[in-house]
């Protein structure tokens, strides 16, 4: 398994940013897949995730603004960014479970030590 964040960049807060991870290795549309950052001199903390059923789940620090979202046919999940603030800065990382349908309640979808597959981040720099 193997996953690609790409899409990161340089923008000015109220700025729009779409990022996207390319998985290889299984059938992603069987899979939760989540985002979570990075921002200096913190924790990485939980974004967004989306389960194999479709369901959302955000953050409250980024509900309203950023949606998450698939590809079955490309083997991708999205991640829409608008409204970038100064405090979105961060590396980003996409991720999945070890297993096929799993992981996929509120609380579950939040935990980092539920995802096994990482991809190596891309970065988001806001200016404000």
């Amino acid at each position: 398994v193997q996953l690609q964040a790409s899409g990161g960049g340089v923008v000015r807060a109220g700025d729009s940013l779409k990022l996207s991870c390319a998985a290889t290795g299984r059938t992603f549309s069987d899979s939760t897949m989540g985002w979570f950052r990075q921002a200096p001199g913190k924790d990485r903390e939980f974004v967004a995730a989306i389960d194999y059923n479709g369901h959302t789940y955000y953050a409250d620090s980024v509900t309203g603004r950023f949606t998450i979202s698939r590809d079955g046919y490309y083997n991708a999940v999205y991640l829409q960014m608008n409204n970038l603030k100064a405090e979105d800065t961060a590396i980003y990382h996409c991720a999945t479970p070890s297993s096929s349908f799993s992981v996929s309640d509120y609380y579950a979808v939040r935990i980092q030590q539920n995802y096994a597959f990482w991809g190596q981040g891309t970065l988001v720099t806001v200016s404000s």
